[in-house]
């Protein structure tokens, strides 16, 4: 632990830099934009299934741009970016305190969600899997724990605002909040890029040559690894945008699911750390097997589930495949396809990321508004897990396999 200090002090210009970019990013994440769910629907008079649907096609739309917007950080620097996309992410906050249909606010949605759930989370991993190498585990590790002190904070800070405020002051606020802090801490922190740090043994077994994104998008294992992208975004964000039903269905108290999300937090840091360590010493695609277990032991015990403790127990164990899949998916990119071309490939990986939180609470809704529970719907998602579990134990293999032939080109 001593040694994550050490590594946080030296480097904290940057790891602030990137840490920053994943907390401001939580203005155009789910957990976000659900806080104003009710006050939205008021406004537009909107049922659950039309505001579901808007929120779906902005999103899966964000993915598609994202797959082009991407490619920026592979031609402009991190600091240019970081600047482009946070004046875009102020905008959308802005715009959504003075929208006024249902079409602008599709608009909105596809904003916020394009530069806050996608870009800036695209900018920090891909800034810090870039710069670091045998430290790359730890570095985005320390760097993706301002998703988790977002969700800890922000819904508390909105509860507050709502209090005392109008829902379209408090998105001003958010915009004021990007200009007047994010922008230029954020700009001022990434100006100075970092130099790569390669030491003995991970310099020879992490190096491979770099692929272009045309090749990787042809490689079968990149579509094997995606289903594990998949998992933990598809079944967090449905559980998310579903809360309310669960409750309703389960009996349970609305509190429940609100302490619920301290757990969620709280292990995601820890297992984030947990994780980052591994990866550094055993490398991200072995430890690709065994990270989605977690969840779909998860999806088990919410479903079966009938004491307000299941969904503790939920939390939990979510939080620890969120833990992992944060250091792995931040790691495994530039491991296996190299760093050259990586802002173009891992826009291809987040946009599947997105993809997924998009379709999976329109999906399950509509699987709800067709008499499917969504108990028996977390028994699915549990099976899946198991099947993209198998599935990574033959990525695994071959990739170990290609190492294996790039060791000894080496030798």
């Amino acid at each position: 632990m001593q040694g994550i200090f050490l590594f946080a002090f030296r480097n904290a210009r940057w790891l602030l830099g990137g840490l920053l970019l994943t907390f401001f990013s939580s203005f155009g994440q789910t957990f976000f934009i659900s806080l104003f769910s009710g006050e939205i629907r008021a406004a537009f008079d909107l049922s659950d299934g039309e505001f579901g649907a808007i929120y779906m096609a902005g999103t899966l739309a964000s993915a598609v741009t994202l797959i082009k917007l991407g490619k920026t950080l592979d031609r402009f620097s991190i600091s240019a970016v970081s600047l482009c996309v946070i004046c875009a992410l102020a905008i959308a906050c802005l715009g959504m305190s003075f929208v006024n249909s249902w079409m602008l606010l599709l608009v909105v949605i596809y904003a916020l969600r394009l530069f806050g759930q996608g870009m800036m989370t695209h900018t920090s991993q891909t800034a810090i899997g870039r710069w670091y190498d045998a430290d790359r585990g730890r570095a985005i590790s320390l760097t993706s724990m301002g998703h988790q002190i977002g969700e800890a904070l922000f819904p508390a800070i909105v509860l507050v605002l709502l209090g005392l405020y109008d829902w379209r002051v408090t998105w001003q606020i958010c915009a004021v909040a990007l200009v007047v802090v994010a922008m230029p801490s954020i700009v001022l922190l990434m100006r100075v890029e970092h130099r790569p740090n390669v030491d003995g043994h991970l310099k020879i077994a992490n190096k491979t040559r770099d692929w272009t994104r045309g090749e990787v998008v042809r490689d079968g294992v990149f579509w094997i690894l995606c289903l594990g992208i998949l998992a933990p975004a598809f079944i967090g964000t449905s559980v998310f945008f579903h809360q309310v039903r669960i409750i309703e269905s389960k009996g349970w108290s609305s509190n429940v699911f609100a302490f619920s999300f301290l757990i969620l937090s709280v292990t995601t840091v820890l297992f984030t750390l947990i994780a980052g360590q591994l990866v550094d010493r055993y490398h991200a695609r072995r430890i690709l097997p065994v990270f989605l277990l977690p969840l779909g032991v998860a999806c088990l015990v919410l479903g079966l589930g009938r004491d307000p403790s299941a969904i503790y127990g939920f939390m939990f164990l979510l939080a620890i495949s969120y833990g992992f899949s944060s250091a792995i998916f931040g790691t495994i990119w530039p491991e296996t396809y190299g760093t050259a071309h990586l802002g173009s490939i891992r826009a291809v990986a987040v946009a599947a990321m997105v993809f997924a939180s998009a379709i999976g609470p329109g999906i399950t809704g509509w699987c709800i508004d067709r008499g499917i529970g969504f108990d028996f719907q977390l028994l699915v998602m549990a099976g899946y897990c198991l099947f993209a579990a198998v599935a990574m134990i033959a990525a695994v293999k071959i990739l170990e396999g290609r190492q294996r032939s790039v060791s000894l080109r080496n030798d």
